[in-house]
């Protein structure tokens, strides 16, 4: 298996876009400490190849994340090839599912997924989230309406919830 990667600039830093021929399998922000790591990490468990070659969904994701940061895409239509655990690919459809402009306490969320009294397992998938932004774990907030836990940092949890409030 192939992985494409590819820089994208935005308004929260370089961000680091990766897809196969399935769709985009990971978007996290290039400066954080462990993003090279990460996606190596990534790779080796596709058995995969990583490659600086051109990728439709990755161009189709850098003119969903351009509308986004514009206010003008509320909803990325962009293919995504999620890989993770069946719990993590089930709190991440949940996240999917906060509209925009929304968020949800840690709490929502794992009742959302029938599991109430699982929000430490919750939060810790939402931290495992390898597609940010498009799968919007920055909706996600304390109980006490604080923002919380973000690996990209706080400052972009903020940033990303504002740009919503404002459209």
């Amino acid at each position: 298996m192939q992985i494409d990667l590819k820089k994208i600039d935005s308004p929260v830093g370089l961000l680091n876009v990766a897809a196969t021929a399935d769709g985009i399998c990971w978007l996290d922000f290039a400066d954080k400490p462990t993003a090279g790591k990460r996606l190596e990490s990534f790779a080796k468990t596709l058995n995969a190849m990583i490659t600086q070659n051109d990728n439709l969904h990755i161009d189709e994701l850098e003119v969903q994340l351009k509308e986004y940061f514009e206010g003008k895409r509320k909803q990325f239509t962009v293919k995504l090839f999620i890989q993770g655990t069946p719990f993590q690919k089930k709190v991440w459809a949940a996240l999917m599912e906060i509209p925009y402009g929304s968020t949800h306490s840690y709490k929502e969320q794992s009742v959302a997924i029938g599991m109430s009294k699982a929000v430490r397992a919750v939060a810790n998938a939402n931290g495992a989230n390898p597609i940010s932004i498009v799968v919007p774990c920055h909706r996600v907030i304390g109980s006490n309406g604080l923002l919380t836990g973000y690996g990209g940092g706080l400052w972009r949890k903020k940033f990303l919830l504002e740009l919503e409030a404002a459209y």
